[in-house]
């Protein structure tokens, strides 16, 4: 016996699990690993001037299964310090750090100015680019800019997360290179035009993920999101483009592990 659930295997393509919220990662892991969950990447972030979050910790000390990234979100795009900025370079250059990121725009909260969040986009563009290792961005309400800014930078590689735009977002983000993740806002009602450009990406450009803790997947919108809940989004997936669940996991799987060099 393998231990591991019959059914399709999943990868969750970005998650945050600091430990202020999740002190018991192993049993968020069991927990995933029963639903059939393989493997996650975990998101750190800057949180304030000096912190970097735990997300580096709680990774190393799983290091078969969650692989972590690390970025400033566009948020907090005002608050580094220089010296912040040159320790997010260190920690992004750490062998085990996949990729550069949550980075980029949020122009529907706007809580660091506008010119802050372009600039930090682009410098975290830039360092993604020169350590050779893919982009993970958010964006919200700034899909052009966002394009027009990666364009600019010359990233080849990266991940549009937590997508929530339509098919002319997603052409624009697939034009670029880059790879379109979906989370739990997908199995939500009123979401119509995202569902057309889920059935629109094709499937070889596509990863699931939660978003935890953030954004459960109906029917379990409000609770507190964990990555044991990404197939629920897998499974809309499926439905909507019309093919097997089996072949959804394994594919989105598969981008996963290619975009962030997973064992």
């Amino acid at each position: 016996m393998s231990g591991q659930p019959e059914g399709p295997s999943w990868i969750d393509a970005h998650c945050h699990l600091e430990l202020r919220e999740y002190p018991a990662t192993a049993e968020v892991i069991q927990r995933a690993r029963e639903a059939g969950v393989r493997r996650a990447v975990i998101v750190g972030q800057f949180h304030g001037p000096g912190d970097f979050g735990t997300a580096l910790q709680v990774a190393r000390a799983h290091p078969d299964y969650l692989a972590p990234t690390m970025g400033i979100h566009p948020h907090e795009a005002a608050r580094p310090t220089p010296a912040d900025w040159e320790r997010l370079e260190e920690l992004c250059a750490e062998p085990d750090v996949r990729a550069v990121g949550e980075a980029g725009l949020d122009y529907y909260y706007d809580h660091s100015p506008r010119p802050e969040q372009r600039a930090g986009f682009a410098r975290q563009c830039a360092l993604a680019k020169r350590l050779g290792k893919p982009l993970v961005v958010h964006v919200r309400d700034a899909h052009q800019e966002c394009a027009e800014i990666i364009a600019s930078e010359g990233v080849a590689r990266g991940v549009i997360h937590c997508f929530t735009g339509d098919t002319g977002a997603a052409r624009r983000y697939l034009d670029l290179g880059f790879f379109i993740s979906l989370s739990g806002i997908l199995t939500y009602k009123k979401t119509e035009a995202l569902q057309d450009a889920a059935r629109f990406v094709p499937l070889d450009r596509l990863m699931v993920e939660t978003d935890s803790p953030y954004l459960a997947p109906a029917p379990h919108r409000g609770k507190r999101n964990e990555p044991m809940h990404v197939g629920v989004t897998g499974h809309r997936l499926a439905e909507l483009k019309g093919l097997p669940v089996e072949d959804v996991a394994a594919a989105t799987s598969a981008n996963a592990t290619s975009m962030f060099r997973l064992p």
